[in-house]
């Protein structure tokens, strides 16, 4: 570890707030949303499949990008969660301790770029970008991750998201030429 993120104020003015407004209810309801990007992912990407969106190919593909960006420099930077370190006390053993490392935050690398891909339908970008917020908090109060940690996974995401707008057309019409041949019924029609 380079330096104590936990000597950040910013982090520490976090952790404070999700010590005053923590409660079993809310906890219970932290960790569930913090899951269900396994939901949430695949109904987005079969909602720009249905509405015959080719974004649906780079959407899936930009997830898994992510990830592996997220999880590489993970591995590379090896930040200790801040629940291994003490801080989340609030949580009173109600949630364990994941045992990765903490910078970047996956939720916010990998969820954050995914919003823009739903630039034509509104109204879902905006309950995503709810939902989004929610998780974010979420990472914070569940002591999974430092508020920087969170702030560098939306940079990154955003980041990662520009580089795969600059080829996402070439990626779209290269999946659904695969899908024309092999599927021919699932392709989406251009």
């Amino acid at each position: 570890m380079l330096f104590n993120p936990g000597s950040i104020s910013l982090n520490m003015w976090a952790f404070s707030f999700a010590q005053m407004v923590a409660s079993p209810l809310l906890t219970k309801i932290m960790a569930i949303l913090g899951s269900s990007f396994y939901i949430i992912l695949p109904a987005v990407a079969l909602y720009l499949y249905f509405r015959k969106d080719m974004n649906a190919y780079s959407f899936v593909v930009a997830v898994v990008l992510f990830f592996i960006v997220s999880d590489l420099l993970k591995m590379l930077l090896a930040e200790p969660r801040p629940c291994s370190t003490g801080i989340g006390t609030w949580l009173n053993g109600m949630v364990s301790c994941e045992s990765s490392y903490s910078l970047p935050s996956n939720h916010a690398s990998v969820l954050t770029g995914l919003t823009f891909f739903m630039g034509k339908y509104r109204y879902v970008q905006a309950l995503y970008i709810i939902w989004l917020v929610l998780i974010l908090f979420g990472r914070v109060y569940l002591a999974a991750h430092y508020l920087t940690d969170v702030i560098a996974g939306v940079v990154l995401s955003i980041v990662l998201y520009y580089l795969i707008s600059k080829v996402k057309n070439r990626i779209n019409h290269m999946i659904n030429g695969v899908v024309k041949k092999i599927l021919p019924f699932l392709a989406i029609k251009e």
